[in-house]
């Protein structure tokens, strides 16, 4: 489990890609395991953050690697559909996890609203990471791929403005 926090960790830095997870059904389980144990974990720790909240976060989950699943078997290389939801599922629960305990940790110290706009901050990282995963997953440059992140973060906000403004 260290090999693959690790490279999780190298790919949320920019320093590797989704090239660098194995091709594996038993990774990308691994890497589904970290996602539902990071939304826990927000559950948990986060006073706010309610049944509804981890619902619609695991809907707007499952949106956005569809997409990216199709982006890149649309763009000619499905054999590395496997590894680029691993990558991006995976990046995701760790960005989730350091998102929830700076949250927890800081919340009590510096208020509600500090630690928010701090976690927030922490979240949009993961927009030019899953854009950095897209772009080498289907060989286009950088910003090919912060421009499909935005769109596919664009889609996933509106998803989650419809949900939540429904009576």
């Amino acid at each position: 489990m260290l090999p693959l926090l690790k490279t999780l960790l190298d790919i949320t830095l920019l320093r590797k890609g989704p090239d660098d997870i194995p091709h594996s059904l038993v990774m990308l389980m691994m890497n589904v395991a970290l996602w539902l144990i990071s939304a826990l974990a927000a559950l948990a720790l986060i006073e706010r953050f309610d049944e509804s909240d981890f619902f619609l976060g695991l809907f707007s989950g499952v949106v956005g690697v569809s997409c990216y699943a199709a982006i890149v078997f649309l763009s000619g290389r499905p054999a590395r559909v496997l590894q680029t939801v691993s990558a991006i599922i995976g990046v995701g629960a760790l960005i989730t996890l350091v998102f929830v305990f700076e949250y927890a940790l800081l919340a009590p110290f510096v208020g509600d609203a500090s630690a928010g706009l701090i976690a927030t901050v922490i979240l949009f990282w993961s927009v030019p990471v899953e854009g950095h995963i897209i772009a080498r997953a289907i060989d286009r440059h950088w910003y090919v791929g912060i421009l499909l992140a935005v769109g596919v973060f664009s889609f996933q906000y509106a998803i989650n403005l419809l949900v939540t403004s429904a009576p």
